[in-house]
């Protein structure tokens, strides 16, 4: 009796179909992939439906190359559970890409590219709560 129970319960996980992304997955704060910096993801404030991240943390905040207040990404519209039709803006090379932002297994991946997607490189970002303590932001 017990492994029929066990049975259908696999048989149940296996058909049931996976918890997709929507496109409120995306917002919020979340740390690079090198620990340098937090952006933040909320709708843009000039187009509502289109989504924005712009750097609200940077562990070089205060000193020259700081990068706070950067705006790095404005995507248009989500579809396929991406968010696309934009740019993303690298910092380190002042280079602006077209972009796509996904959230998968609970990580956000970020993806800038030249021409077609699959010519470009992903930065995937751990999501955190809050903001380290310091350096703090002025902007």
């Amino acid at each position: 009796m017990a492994r029929a129970i066990v049975a259908v319960l696999c048989i149940a996980a296996l058909s049931a179909p996976a918890l997709a992304a929507g496109p409120d997955d995306a917002k919020g704060l979340w740390l690079s992939a090198d620990g340098g910096a937090v952006i933040e993801f909320k709708p843009c404030g000039d187009k509502p439906s289109a989504l924005c991240g712009r750097i609200v943390w940077d562990k070089d905040a205060g000193q020259a190359n700081d990068t706070c207040g950067i705006q790095v990404a404005q995507l248009e519209r989500y579809d396929n559970e991406a968010w696309r039709d934009g740019w993303v803006y690298d910092p380190r090379d002042r280079k602006k890409y077209k972009g796509a932002l996904r959230v998968k297994g609970g990580d956000l991946h970020l993806r800038a590219f030249i021409g077609t997607e699959i010519l470009g490189q992903t930065e995937q970002m751990k999501r955190v709560a809050e903001l380290p303590a310091t350096p703090v932001c002025k902007s």
